[in-house]
């Protein structure tokens, strides 16, 4: 802490390095600070949602997020038109899908902004593809408490797509959503570090992306651990924190819409 600017100038020379360590430390004391569960329960079944977005459906009529084994239930249970397992509107049309995302981004929905993103960052439902649009989007969506945003913006530096290809700004976002509890980003971070060589950061990352579900990241400790970069309490706390996981999210309702559809598999 300097107490003004001029005093800043004149003394940070003297201490820059220490300033810098303590900066990192305390960057890396927020990393890997065990971040909070991106996912809700199901409104319904009132389980664990699954982290993986095949798990789980959106509804941009009332901005709820409903488990697939809950949406199959409605599905089959109920003759006539599809309607929300929630709040019960008929389930829009192809054409008026993106309306009806529009209506929510209104009202600031994070989580529709951060769709209607996609569809624009992907060209979906007969939107152009617009990565400026996109990004735009993202940016507010984060900003409104969306994590899953951020990850986006950090795809979008990491291969240049609509900015330019900044590895600096792919790594800030990328963090960014990681802290906020998204598993694929920080599975990206550990995958990153792993390649660098920084193979203590890497199982860091890939112990709190294991507890979240991940279990690409428990097979990354396990090869860490048959080479010697990982102990066996680490990869026993995996094992159990993936196990864990499984229970909380498992149930017979999604097991059967698993069953039926391939697109509505919930976890690895």
């Amino acid at each position: 802490m300097y107490c003004n600017a001029a005093c800043k100038k004149k003394h940070r020379h003297k201490h820059k390095k220490q300033c810098e360590r303590r900066v990192a430390e305390l960057h890396d004391q927020l990393l890997f600070k065990q971040p909070p569960r991106l996912e809700e329960d199901c409104p319904i079944c009132f389980l664990r949602m699954p982290r993986i977005g095949f798990g789980q459906a959106y509804m941009a009529c009332c901005g709820k997020t409903i488990c697939r084994g809950c949406t199959h239930a409605v599905q089959i249970g109920e003759a006539g038109p599809p309607l929300c397992p929630f709040c019960r509107t008929p389930l829009p049309n192809r054409e008026d899908v993106v309306e009806r995302y529009k209506k929510r981004v209104d009202i600031n929905d994070p989580i529709a902004i951060g769709t209607l993103g996609g569809f624009y960052d992907r060209g979906l439902h007969g939107l152009p593809q617009n990565m400026a649009k996109a990004l735009k989007l993202y940016h507010r969506a984060g900003e409104l408490g969306h994590p899953l945003a951020y990850y986006n913006i950090g795809n979008a530096y990491r291969n240049g797509r609509g900015v330019d290809r900044s590895m600096t700004m792919a790594i800030h976002y990328t963090e960014l959503a990681a802290m906020c509890g998204v598993v694929d980003a920080r599975r990206n971070l550990g995958v990153g570090e792993y390649r660098r060589g920084q193979l203590e950061r890497a199982v860091k990352h890939y112990m709190i992306a294991t507890e979240g579900g991940s279990k690409a990241c428990l097979e990354g400790i396990k090869q860490l651990y048959a080479v010697g970069h990982a102990t066996k309490d680490d990869y026993a706390k995996a094992l159990r924190s993936y196990q864990a996981y499984l229970d909380d999210i498992k149930s017979v309702q999604r097991d059967a819409a698993a069953a039926a559809n391939a697109d509505y598999k919930y976890h690895e």
